[in-house]
């Protein structure tokens, strides 16, 4: 499925200086159509009440589902841009990671949908999120 063959180590790398780096995020695994990545419940990513943020959560959802269009277009005359991102919040997380799995529900050429399933560590369900993506012509200078 995988047009572009970033490595993990590329994809992480890109994410240096950017909010994922600030949360904590990395992205652990692809295969063939799905990609991986883990978020620290630290005092980066709680509220007020030390529970994992609804917000963090979103993050680490949208963060998975760009980079995985990303890895399905041509970079060099496609952008991919999240337009819609909707999250249910099932269960609180107090400490630990958690890990989000960006499935496709739908690809098309020009929007992609997908699916982040986002569990604890003990593998429970704590965020379920769908995520919609616009691919849109690079603009040459």
């Amino acid at each position: 499925m995988w047009k572009s063959d970033y490595s993990i180590d590329q994809i992480n790398a890109m994410s240096k200086s950017t909010i994922l780096d600030a949360l904590g995020i990395e992205i652990t695994e692809k295969g063939d159509d799905f990609l991986v990545g883990k978020m620290p419940v630290d005092s980066r990513t709680v509220q007020p009440m030390r529970i994992l943020h609804g917000g963090a959560n979103v993050v680490l959802a949208e963060t998975l589902g760009s980079i995985a269009s990303l890895m399905i277009i041509d970079p060099s005359n496609e952008i991919s841009v999240g337009v819609d991102v909707n999250a249910n919040h099932i269960r609180s997380v107090k400490s630990g990671w958690v890990k989000g799995v960006a499935k496709p529900l739908s690809i098309g050429r020009k929007i992609h949908v997908w699916e982040i399933k986002i569990t604890d560590e003990e593998e429970r369900l704590t965020c379920i999120a769908r995520l919609t993506v616009s691919v849109l012509p690079r603009k040459k200078d």
